[in-house]
């Protein structure tokens, strides 16, 4: 068939029992389309291949080449790709062009995501050609905050952006929603020192972390948030802590990959989800489990113990 949309999901997470529903609605509108349900953590080696990290994400294929991705549980952007990616195959002139307009539209939010927008092969954590690599290493010695798209996972960003910007390689820098230019430019900018004036400085990770560690009394760093949990070991924790009725505040660390890789390493904890009390590593959530059987977990999240 010409377009194949694959859900992985997970039987714990109500959010795909919803967009399953979506989904079933949308098969019965688009005959000409194949549907998919993928249980993620029962196939964990094609969950890694694509990066799937959270439940609900959706993969669009045609002519079994990835097109397009969707995460999170987002019904009506599901239903506009169906609908993009199902017309595309046979779209008259008039249709073209206002395909062309939507995926303007979309380049211009993308390149407007962030202050500093880096289009490249790969993540900042694994550049997958030499010049991505090159350019992460200049921002990330200069110390520039940026967030990043990876061009091989939406083949239409990767084409489109070409034609959009008239630049015709990869990686891109924006800022500001201007183009910069590719590696050359940068690496002129670098040796003329006008590359820190250009681009926005990070503010220090460790500084960062401990900010948001402090953010509440109470703080958790887990996949998704206290209204839609992401993963097993999350759903389990917040259930747990809600049970106790104290206040406290979730990090979506899918939602920033610098931090999920720098509290790794800041507080020498693993995995996720980690629990925080005033600043202090509590633990994940074998701690909190023996915490809880002990009864000492309310004192230890009101801070008295």
């Amino acid at each position: 068939r010409s377009l194949v949309v694959v859900h992985f999901w997970a039987p714990w997470a109500p959010q795909c029992a919803q967009m399953n529903e979506v989904m079933a609605a949308l098969a019965k509108e688009h005959m000409q389309v194949a549907f998919v349900k993928l249980e993620a953590e029962a196939v964990p080696e094609v969950s890694e291949k694509y990066g799937i990290s959270s439940v609900p994400t959706f993969l669009f294929f045609k002519n079994s080449q990835k097109v397009d991705r969707l995460d999170g549980a987002h019904a009506p952007e599901l239903t506009r790709k169906v609908q993009r990616h199902a017309s595309s195959s046979s779209v008259s002139a008039g249709s073209n062009d206002s395909a062309k307009e939507d995926l303007n539209v979309r380049l211009e939010k993308l390149i407007n995501a962030a202050p500093c927008m880096l289009f490249m092969k790969g993540s900042p954590k694994e550049p997958r050609c030499g010049f991505s690599k090159q350019m992460v290493e200049i921002l990330n010695k200069h110390g520039i905050s940026f967030s990043s798209f990876d061009i091989f996972s939406d083949e239409e960003v990767r084409q489109g952006l070409k034609t959009y910007s008239n630049w015709p390689t990869y990686p891109q820098l924006y800022v500001a929603g201007e183009l910069i230019g590719g590696l050359d430019i940068v690496k002129e900018l670098e040796a003329s020192g006008e590359l820190d004036t250009v681009c926005p400085k990070a503010q220090k990770l460790e500084d960062r972390l401990k900010n948001l560690i402090n953010k509440a009394p109470v703080m958790l760093f887990m996949k998704g948030s206290k209204q839609m949990a992401k993963c097993g070991f999350s759903k389990q924790i917040i259930e747990i802590i809600n049970n106790t009725g104290v206040d406290y505040e979730t990090f979506d660390i899918l939602e920033d990959e610098e931090v999920r890789q720098g509290l790794k390493t800041y507080s020498n904890w693993p995995t996720y989800p980690q629990l925080y009390v005033k600043g202090e590593l509590v633990g994940g959530l074998d701690i909190v489990k023996e915490l809880k059987e002990s009864g000492e977990l309310l004192p230890v999240l009101k801070g008295e113990n």
